[in-house]
């Protein structure tokens, strides 16, 4: 793991005696691609704005190298942030547009004309310097957002929902792009978005974040297939989530029927919430499983089958195959253990807001 490079101590933030940030602590590092995912008024913005130095903490600090940063303004912070309106500036070419911060700091003609080429080739925009940013499309756009932020040489590059103006093709091509950038020029990103797919397809490392609070760290596969609470399965991609009683370690009841699992310590017939993603969920046309099932709805989604399966047990399960069943067929329903994920239910309503349970109620997160 790379050395630390942020620090969040213990940042809260209130707008209006609304508590939008609550004892956050993050820790990030150098070359790390984090992104902050989670659902509107979350919090993320504001934490990312706080890393920039738009907005002051109500209290707590917040590191970067080791030094405090929570006073200095946003001039002074080695970084660069490219916001979800690019506010390029109409009146300028996009060479002029590139090289404004530059001539602010007061570098040479000659060494801004090297930077900005430079900056181009990297977004795949050479010999675009003499046009006007109206003539251009919103990729391409973005792309000189971008390279305006990346010319200043920042440590930490922080993206506020960058991609969110572009159509779905756009914003698939830029996720890549993206990607590239940050191999290539070895600096942090630091992300902000709502959209699951964009998080999981582009980062090391996510901060799923509910009401002012973090839910979970981890990188992309532990997210998805680890979820700590109810909130992460729920809000991360599509799952099945269940009540269930846990029998005994490795064994959970769910709907009447044992399943076998392989979680232990949750204790021995404690209520638990259970995650099953609709691709874990196995069909058989035979009808062997542990329980059997009718399907009551399908749909193609292009590269798999997406149908609700009415199983004896009284779930209705959502599930993603390459396997047709037509409606009303019988199928067999089967979860590998190692498909089951348990998990503590909520012992309050602030614990299942913050995605705390008995084990670590009142503890911070780290990474």
């Amino acid at each position: 793991m790379e050395k630390e490079l942020i620090r969040f101590e213990n940042i809260s933030k209130s707008f209006d005696s609304t508590d939008v940030l609550k004892d956050l602590t993050l820790s990030i590092h150098e070359n790390e691609f984090v992104t902050l995912l989670g659902p509107s008024g979350c919090g993320k913005t504001t934490t990312l704005r706080i890393l920039g130095g738009f907005e002051m903490p109500d209290s707590g600090r917040v590191f970067f190298d080791g030094m405090d940063i929570t006073s200095l303004p946003p001039n002074k912070r080695q970084l660069n942030t490219v916001f979800q309106k690019y506010a390029l500036f109409t009146h300028m070419n996009v060479a002029e547009n590139i090289a404004f911060g530059l001539k602010i700091k007061g570098q040479d003609k000659s060494m801004i004309r090297e930077k900005i080429a430079y900056s181009l080739k990297l977004v795949g925009l050479e010999g675009y310097e003499k046009r006007s940013p109206s003539s251009l499309s919103g990729g391409q756009q973005q792309r000189i957002a971008i390279a305006r932020a990346i010319v200043n040489e920042p440590k930490v590059l922080l993206l506020d929902e960058p991609l969110g103006a572009l159509d779905l093709k756009l914003r698939q091509d830029m996720q890549y792009e993206l990607i590239r950038l940050k191999e290539e020029l070895g600096i942090t990103f630091v992300y902000v978005t709502h959209d699951q797919e964009e998080a999981l397809t582009m980062s090391d490392t996510v901060v799923v974040m509910n009401q002012g609070r973090i839910q979970q760290i981890g990188s992309p596969e532990d997210i998805y297939n680890e979820p700590q609470n109810a909130f992460v399965a729920d809000f991360i991609g599509e799952s099945n989530l269940l009540d269930g009683i846990m029998v005994r370690d490795c064994l959970v009841n769910i709907g009447g029927l044992d399943f076998p699992c392989v979680d232990t310590g949750f204790g021995t017939d404690n209520p638990v919430d259970v995650v099953i993603r609709p691709e874990d969920v196995e069909l058989s046309s035979s009808g062997e499983g542990q329980t059997k099932g009718r399907v009551i709805s399908i749909v193609f989604k292009g590269v798999h089958w997406e149908m609700h399966v009415e199983s004896d047990i009284g779930i209705t399960f959502l599930v993603k195959t390459t396997d047709h069943f037509p409606v009303g067929s019988t199928v067999g329903i089967s979860v590998d253990p190692y498909n089951i994920q348990i998990m503590h239910k909520p012992v309050s309503e602030d614990a299942q807001v913050y995605g705390q349970d008995e084990s670590s109620e009142g503890e911070g997160y780290e990474p």
